[in-house]
């Protein structure tokens, strides 16, 4: 980094008022998009080199088209900024976590700026429940959705899908991106497996009847079933908050990117195999990531990212005063946020300073092995 510091992206801790405990569902489905940005952050550690094979089971959205021209302008500095969504659908084999109640949501997002030279990145999270001002946008099947004001920020999504979701991104961060990826949370949950699960150690005991995990202090291997626990969890650690949690989400991205360095190479084909197999089922990308020579020209930029390279931030938020489950952006904490990232500058510490989401211990509770 530039002498220029970043924000720890590191103290994350709520106001002290609680808001509604989200679905099962949600909650399991919130390490699916950090797995996705981790997923992104280390392609290039030799899962490119296998998913040649691997092309039937890449299904692309084509974001270019859908928006067209009404879009923030393309500012070709070297850096590339791509949106990471996860959903909370539950058809299908996801069901096992709750009934589908209709439209997805967007329950998880972040924007992965990766920076000129690819050496470092930053990863801003965006929590669902922010109010913003949603644009005018088509539905999936051409419908045109009105805009609205102080609209959830997962409701971009349910009434629009991604290309709904990107707009809004785009409109809120003024900064056009340049590639969309959705991950599925059962992917995830085999991908873990296929990974022999992520090792983590813990300073305290965590143990969330809720996430239904136990864990002693100490080292642990998380298989995909305690990924998605530790990511549940949040009452029983730091001040039981929603930001609170997304420091957790944070230190197990940082352990996932860590274990995915590990892999070698030539050392297990078959297991390079399986999880290049296990990465592309578990995840949408837009059409220009949507092939395997696609994937690997996109991977093999971002090789030489590792955790201690990328600086994690929640986008600063505080509670709104008219609803305490809700959150509303700082605007000018999230303004130099975006400009930051507009100029390919690193994030600075100042601009969370005021931020709900900047403020907690919950990040000391776990760390990679």
């Amino acid at each position: 980094m530039t002498e220029q510091s970043t924000s720890t992206g590191g103290r994350i801790r709520g106001s002290g008022r609680r808001r509604k405990r989200p679905s099962t569902a949600r909650r399991v489905w919130t390490v699916v998009a950090w797995a996705a940005a981790a997923l992104v952050l280390v392609g290039g550690s030799g899962l490119g080199l296998l998913w040649f094979k691997l092309n039937g089971n890449l299904q692309g959205i084509d974001i270019n088209q859908a928006l067209g021209t009404d879009r923030p302008k393309n500012i070709d500095n070297g850096s590339m900024d791509i949106l990471v969504l996860g959903s909370d659908s539950r058809s299908g084999a996801n069901s096992e976590y709750g009934a589908d109640e209709g439209a997805a949501r967007s329950d998880t997002a972040m924007v992965v700026h990766v920076y000129q030279g690819r050496k470092t990145a930053s990863v801003v999270s965006i929590p669902r429940d922010t109010l913003v001002e949603r644009p005018k946008c088509t539905s999936r099947d051409g419908t045109a959705v009105a805009g609205a004001q102080r609209a959830m920020f997962n409701t971009a999504y349910e009434v629009g899908g991604p290309a709904c979701a990107v707009k809004t991104v785009e409109a809120m961060a003024g900064i056009r991106m340049d590639h969309f990826i959705e991950v599925d949370f059962t992917g995830f949950k085999k991908l873990i497996d296929e990974l022999g699960g992520v090792d983590i150690t813990t300073s305290q005991p965590i143990n969330d009847t809720k996430s239904h995990l136990n864990l002693p202090p100490g080292t642990h291997t998380l298989d995909g079933e305690e990924a998605l626990g530790l990511v549940r969890t949040r009452k029983s650690v730091g001040d039981g908050s929603d930001l609170g949690r997304i420091q957790l989400q944070q230190a197990f991205m940082k352990a996932f990117i860590n274990q995915v360095k590990d892999v070698g190479v030539f050392s297990s084909p078959k297991k390079l195999l399986n999880l290049a197999d296990a990465g592309t089922k578990a995840i949408t990308p837009d059409s220009e990531l949507d092939s395997v020579n696609e994937l690997m020209g996109f991977a093999k930029g971002l090789s030489s990212l590792g955790a201690e390279d990328v600086d994690m931030i929640t986008m600063p938020v505080k509670y709104d005063p008219n609803d305490p489950n809700r959150v509303i952006p700082v605007e000018a904490g999230a303004d130099q946020v975006w400009l930051a990232l507009k100029r390919d500058r690193p994030i600075p510490a100042s601009a969370v300073e005021d931020s709900a989401g900047d403020k907690g211990d919950a990040a000391s509770v776990v760390g990679s092995d």
